[in-house]
């Protein structure tokens, strides 16, 4: 008898990427892991990378107005913190339930669970959105704005804080999009969403043509635009339905069993973001300490630190939807594998930027500074913080599989004792008591970001992820 053997055409590097960025058709349940890996990240890096276009492209106009401009966003943005952890933390347990139900061959289920995902995130957008639309300016206050600087941007804060919603909406949905394993569709939303900001910015900005000049309100009104248009793409691509993921018009309707349980799972994903967020806070107040230039040089080093690790964010969320569809096809060992797998292309990502930081942090520095003092101090900070980036590999992309596991207790404990009971009085301690000023909170994070890896290792390695039920 003749045994008839197939094999999976290879593809090339380059036409990999050309299907990630198209959209792919594969199984991430079977099949090469190298591959899966590949169509996942490359479409979910481009899109972290396009989501912090949003602040680069409103900074850029918006620094042409004037500094009370500047200040106005400064100031709202660090507001809209709360709503990117709670955007977060509901893209979390909602990429694990639909990425859950996909790997189980169950698509409706899946869509369910995005329904639902759905009808929280409007909910919490308007328990959010409508005393920020009332209250704006007095916020603006309570943040110590001057009398100048609420004048200017009122309307900017309750365009920006009221409309931040579609800042939900856009998470949840693309949160969706990637548990069904559809990252292209995330990416190319996102595409839409910042072509119609580049060019709305300038023109409700500085009223080019037939707009009216809005001054810095033009801003808010051009990225809520942008967004507002995204999101509701998203509700029509979801509807439509692509290969994956269609939400029926029978399943819109709430379900409060599933509900409850992504709430309930949402919780301590949104407690695991403000934990990290507010730690950030309190590095900056030791820092503060040792005067402006000091909190100069550690905000650029850390706004750089940060856009260079975008890429890796896409790699852990990769690695999210494979544990999460893994687990759902019950193939735990593939599913582990895959996380080791994209941990260990995430260290040679972070370790090569690490080394580049190390070599060229002075001229690095110098395109956000021209200050002698401030290069020197940031290019300090960038340099220590770059010897924590293979402990911070790995820890993003463990403590993602958690998440993708529909675990996400275990990150938030990890996060709080790692960042507030070790990182935080580490700082403080290096800093004050041990004289090495600024450099010493520097330390204390590249340290901790090592100690949070091993932690993150040895829970992984346990397996108890593998048995979570969501």
């Amino acid at each position: 008898m003749a045994v008839a053997v197939t094999n999976e055409p290879q593809q090339s590097l380059w036409e990999s990427i050309r299907e990630a960025v198209r959209g792919s058709h594969q199984d991430f349940t079977k099949g090469s892991l190298n591959r899966a890996i590949l169509l996942l990240a490359i479409p979910m890096v481009l899109e972290m990378v396009l989501e912090s276009l949003f602040a680069v492209v409103d900074v850029f106009w918006v620094g042409r107005v004037g500094a009370n401009a500047v200040a106005t966003v400064g100031l709202t943005e660090s507001m809209l913190l709360l709503v990117f952890a709670i955007g977060m933390g509901l893209s979390l347990s909602t990429t694990a339930m639909v990425a859950r139900r996909i790997g189980e061959g169950d698509p409706q289920d899946a869509a369910v669970a995005g329904m639902q995902a759905i009808f929280l995130g409007l909910i919490i957008s308007a328990v959010i959105g409508v005393p920020c639309l009332i209250y704006a300016p007095n916020l603006l206050r309570l943040m110590g704005a001057t009398p100048d600087i609420v004048t200017v941007g009122s309307g900017y804060a309750r365009i920006a804080l009221g409309g931040s919603g579609v800042v939900l909406m856009l998470f949840l949905n693309n949160a969706i999009f990637r548990g069904a394993g559809d990252a292209a569709i995330a990416m190319r939303l996102l595409w839409l969403s910042n072509i119609i900001n580049l060019v709305l910015d300038p023109c409700l900005i500085f009223g080019l043509g037939p707009f009216h000049r809005f001054g810095v309100t033009g801003a808010a009104l051009a990225t809520f635009t942008g967004r507002g248009i995204g999101v509701l793409y998203q509700f029509y691509r979801l509807l439509a339905g692509t290969e994956r993921i269609r939400i029926l018009r029978r399943q819109i309707h709430v379900n409060w069993l599933v509900l409850v349980r992504l709430f309930r799972v949402s919780l301590t994903g949104i407690g695991q973001f403000a934990i990290a967020q507010t730690s950030w806070i309190g590095l900056v107040r030791i820092v503060s300490l040792f005067g402006a230039d000091a909190v100069a040089g550690y905000t650029i080093a850390v706004r750089i630190m940060i856009f260079a690790i975008l890429p890796s964010w896409g790699l852990s969320n990769a690695a999210a939807t494979l544990v999460g569809q893994n687990l759902g096809a019950k193939q735990p060992e593939r599913a582990e594998t895959s996380v080791w797998r994209t941990g260990f292309y995430n260290m040679l990502f972070l370790g090569s930027v690490g080394v580049a930081f190390l070599l060229f942090a002075e001229p690095i520095v110098r395109m956000f500074t021209d200050d002698p003092q401030i290069v020197r101090l940031a290019a300090s900070a960038l340099r220590i913080l770059s010897y924590g980036n293979i402990g911070y590999a790995y820890e993003m992309v463990m403590l993602q599989a958690f998440n993708g596991a529909g675990d996400t207790i275990t990150p938030t404990v990890v996060n709080f004792f790692g960042f507030w009971l070790f990182e935080i009085p580490l700082a403080y301690w290096l800093a004050i008591q041990r004289e090495f000023h600024a450099s010493g909170v520097y330390w204390s994070i590249a340290i901790a970001e090592a100690v949070i890896a091993i932690a993150s290792i040895l829970l992984f390695r346990r397996g108890r992820w593998k048995r979570q039920q969501i």
